[in-house]
């Protein structure tokens, strides 16, 4: 994502005749500005010594003391949890720090409880529904926080075109999709669940 930015940064920079020189100035400059960046960078070690330490271990030991917890059940309630921090603004960059260190980890030892031991395919496809639900829950509760950065920048292009609106109104526009997306992914967790167990 980072990446992208600049990318697209440099892009513009040539179209507009801006010299590279000058590109980098603004670059660093607003980078120094914006030090919340370097926040993900710092928590990468962090998240490698705690793996290195047990934090999967750990996770899977929570997984099996509880009966009756399904991968699916698992993987809603971070779904709900990831739409939560949506709605505050909390930033969380889930892939990094949540789901592969936590949360695929967890989901992987609630199904090999209730179905032993899985196959490499099943992995794979767990961990692929692990990040489809750090995603879902990214991309549609964003906009649910009145001050979200994609708030404001909807807001300014509508004013731009002469449709006055507020940040309240895109948030609570927001809001039913957030929920809509919720509701989908429970259905879908609760389906691949009964599609693993017929799959053994």
């Amino acid at each position: 994502m980072v990446f992208t930015v600049i990318l697209s940064g440099f892009v513009t920079a040539l179209v507009a005749g801006i010299p590279f020189i000058e590109f980098l100035e603004i670059l660093g400059e607003n980078f120094v500005n914006q030090r919340i960046v370097t926040l993900f960078i710092i928590t990468l070690p962090v998240i490698g010594l705690s793996e290195q330490f047990g934090l999967k271990q750990s996770a899977e030991k929570i997984v099996k003391k509880r009966e009756n917890l399904s991968s699916g059940a698992l993987l809603s309630v971070y779904l709900a949890f990831r739409e939560l921090a949506g709605f505050f603004a909390m930033r969380i960059y889930g892939l990094v720090q949540f789901v592969r260190p936590i949360i695929f980890p967890m989901a992987e030892a609630a199904v090999e409880k209730q179905n032993g031991k899985i196959t490499e395919e099943q992995r794979e496809k767990l961990k692929a529904r692990s990040t489809a639900m750090e995603n879902f829950g990214n991309f549609f509760s964003q906009n649910t926080f009145i001050g979200a950065g994609g708030v404001l920048l909807i807001v300014g292009q509508m004013e731009s075109l002469g449709y006055p609106v507020s940040n309240a109104d895109i948030a609570s526009k927001s809001l039913p999709i957030a929920l809509i997306c919720l509701v989908l992914g429970v259905v879908k967790n609760i389906v691949d669940d009964r599609k693993m167990k017929g799959a053994k």
